[in-house]
C-alpha cells in the first residue's frame, strides 16, 4: 500500500487518509475519492491532498475483516458486516462465551495489520452483546498476510454455550438457632439466579442438620427428575467429612472436589450422583453479588465441562471480593457492555404514485409485487423489525405482504405528504431501538446486504450516528437516523423526509459505498418501471 501527497486531479479512486472538509460536506477518512468528490475539494480551494493506494497483492480492509470474522465465528455467534476495516461477532443468545486463546494468540502473531480482541472466556453474556471484533489496522492487508491468518484459524476460536432450561432443586438444612428468615433469602437469591438464566427451582426441602435426613430429600429430587441439586447448610462445608459430604455419599453419590480458588467461594462443594450435579454451596450463594457459585451455576446451566481441573482453573479472575488488609479497593465502577443495535427497518409505502397514475408499489415485477422488493430485503436483514408504512390502496398492499412478518402501521394522513410517513413509523418504534433504518418502498435494488453494511457503520456512541447509502459521491436512500434525531424527524411538515437535517449534522454522517446505483434507482414513471421489468 502507498502513502502519497497528489494534486486532487490525481486522486480519483484513491483512500482518503485523513478527514476533509468541502464545503458543507465532512469526507471521513477511507472514503474512495470520486470524481464528484474531486470537484467538490478543488471547488473549496484544496489543490493538494493525502491519500493512501492499494498494491496489487493488497486486500482492502473491509473483505480482509469479514473473511476472518467468518471463520472466527463458531456456535451461537452472528457476523456484523464490516465496515472501516472492522467486523465484530455477537452473541444470538445467553450463554458463556468460550475462548480457544492459543487460536486468538496465533492470528495476532501473523501481522500488526491484523487483530482480533475477544471478552475473556467464560464470561457470561446476553443476546447480541459483543464478543469479538476483528480490525485491519490500515486501509488494507498483505494477501500472503491474509492468507496465513486464515490459514491458522482452522477451528473457530469464538464459541457461544446457550444457557439450557433446568429443573432444580435445593436442600436447605436447620439448626434450632436458624431463622426461617434467612432460609427464605436463600431461596429467594438462589430463585433469582436460575430464573435471570432460564432455569427453575422446582423443588425446595428443609431438613436438621444431619446426614440422615438429607438422604431421603436428595433422592426425592433425583425422583422428582431434577438436573441440579444444591444444597446448603445451616453451617459452611469445612471438610470432605462434613455433613452434607457425607449426606450425598450417604445417598450413592460421589465427591468431585472440595474448594475452588475463587473468592468469595471458597466453600463449594462439588459432587455427582449418577448423571446427576450436586452442587454443596459456600454461605456467599446467599448474597445477590457475583461469588464462586456464579461461575459454576453459569458452566452447569450452558452445559459446558464441569470437573475438579476445571474448578481448579478458575483462579485467574477469581478474587471477587476485598480483604480487610488490601490497601486499593478494587474499582467497582459500572459499566454498559457493548451490544449490537436494535434497529428497525421502516418502509415507506403510503404514498399516491401521481408521477406514475396507478399505484407503482403493486406492480408485477418478475412475478410479485414491487413493494415486496423492499420488504423483502428489510426481513433478510439485520434490522431487527419491519414496519410497513401504507396509505393509499392501504387495503391492496397488506394483501400484497401476505405471508410476510412485517408490522402494518396506516396512515390516515398520507395525502399530506411523506413526512406524516415518517411520523406515523417513527411513533410505532419501540423504546428498546436504537435507531430507525428508513427504507423506501420503490427502490427494489436496494438488497439485505447494503442494509446490513449501514447497521455495520451505526456507530452513534463514535460519531456515526446518521448512516446514508452513496453511490459515487451521491447520496441516496435506506438513510438510518440514531434515536436522537426521531423528536426532531417527527416535527417534519409536507412532501419531504429528513434530507434537511443533514446539514445541519455533518460530522455525525457516514456514508456507506453501495456496490451499484441502487440506492439512487427508485420506480416514479412508467419509463422507470418498464426499465426495471426489461432487465435480466
Amino acid at each position: 500500500m502507498q502513502f502519497l501527497s497528489l494534486p486532487v486531479a490525481r486522486a480519483k479512486g484513491a483512500i482518503l487518509v485523513h478527514a476533509q472538509r468541502a464545503g458543507s460536506r465532512l469526507f471521513k477518512k477511507g472514503r474512495v475519492l470520486s470524481a464528484e468528490d474531486l470537484d467538490l475539494l478543488r471547488a473549496s480551494g484544496i489543490s493538494q491532498i493525502t491519500v493512501a493506494r492499494l498494491d496489487a497483492d493488497d486486500v482492502g480492509e473491509d473483505e480482509a475483516a469479514l473473511r476472518l470474522a467468518e471463520l472466527c465465528a463458531g456456535e451461537n455467534v452472528r457476523v456484523g458486516a464490516a465496515f472501516t476495516g472492522r467486523a465484530n461477532l455477537y452473541a444470538e443468545a445467553a450463554g458463556l462465551v468460550t475462548i480457544d486463546a492459543a487460536l486468538v494468540d496465533a492470528v495476532n502473531a501473523v501481522h500488526e495489520a491484523i487483530t482480533l480482541a475477544t471478552l475473556p472466556s467464560f464470561t457470561r453474556v446476553t443476546a447480541r452483546q459483543m464478543l469479538a471484533t476483528i480490525k485491519i489496522i490500515p486501509f488494507a492487508v498483505p494477501r500472503g498476510a491474509l492468507d496465513t491468518a486464515l490459514a491458522v484459524l482452522q477451528r473457530p476460536p469464538v464459541r457461544l454455550a446457550r444457557f439450557c432450561q433446568q429443573r432444580v432443586a435445593l436442600i436447605t438444612t436447620c439448626l434450632e438457632t436458624t431463622k426461617p428468615s434467612i432460609l427464605d433469602k436463600t431461596r429467594g437469591a438462589v430463585e433469582d439466579r436460575l430464573r435471570a438464566l432460564g432455569s427453575t427451582l422446582v423443588l425446595e426441602r428443609r431438613v436438621d442438620h444431619a446426614p440422615a435426613p438429607i438422604v431421603p430429600a436428595i433422592h426425592e429430587a433425583m425422583a422428582a427428575g431434577c438436573d441440579l441439586i444444591l444444597l446448603f447448610g445451616a453451617s459452611a462445608i469445612t471438610d470432605r467429612r462434613d455433613v452434607i459430604p457425607a449426606a450425598i455419599q450417604d445417598a450413592g453419590g460421589h465427591i468431585l472436589h472440595f474448594g475452588m480458588p475463587v473468592d468469595p467461594g471458597n466453600l463449594l462443594l462439588l459432587a455427582k450422583l449418577g448423571s446427576t450435579t450436586l452442587i454443596g454451596l459456600p454461605g456467599c450463594a446467599r448474597s445477590p453479588k457475583l461469588n464462586g457459585f456464579d461461575f459454576v451455576l453459569w458452566r452447569h446451566l450452558a452445559g459446558l465441562s464441569l470437573t475438579a481441573r476445571d474448578l481448579m482453573g478458575m483462579g485467574v479472575g477469581g478474587l471477587l471480593s476485598e480483604i480487610p488488609l488490601r490497601p486499593q479497593p478494587r474499582d467497582e465502577t459500572e459499566h454498559l457492555e457493548a451490544q449490537a443495535p436494535y434497529v428497525s427497518a421502516v418502509v415507506l409505502a403510503a404514498g399516491q404514485s401521481t408521477r406514475m397514475g396507478r399505484n407503482k408499489l403493486l406492480e408485477p415485477v418478475n412475478g410479485k409485487p414491487l413493494i415486496r422488493y423492499a420488504v423483502e430485503a428489510a426481513l433478510a436483514s439485520q434490522a431487527d423489525e419491519t414496519i410497513v408504512v401504507t396509505g393509499h390502496d392501504a387495503d391492496a398492499l397488506k394483501a400484497a405482504l401476505s405471508g410476510l412478518e412485517v408490522r402494518i402501521v396506516h396512515n390516515p394522513e398520507y395525502a399530506k405528504g411523506l413526512s406524516t410517513s415518517v411520523r406515523c413509523g417513527l411513533a410505532a418504534i419501540g423504546d428498546k431501538a436504537d435507531g430507525a433504518l428508513m427504507l423506501l418502498g420503490d427502490m427494489p435494488a436496494v438488497d439485505a446486504e447494503l442494509i446490513n453494511r449501514l447497521i455495520a457503520a451505526f456507530a452513534p456512541q463514535e460519531g456515526r450516528a446518521i448512516c446514508l447509502a452513496s453511490r459515487k459521491g451521491a447520496r441516496g436512500n435506506p438513510v438510518l437516523w440514531a434515536r436522537r434525531f426521531f423528536d426532531a424527524m417527527a416535527e417534519l411538515e409536507g412532501d419531504i423526509g429528513a434530507r434537511n437535517l443533514l446539514a445541519a449534522y455533518p460530522e455525525l454522517i457516514a456514508e456507506v459505498e453501495a456496490m451499484s446505483d441502487a440506492p439512487l434507482r427508485d420506480i416514479d414513471t412508467p419509463e422507470a418501471l418498464a426499465a426495471l421489468r426489461s432487465q435480466p
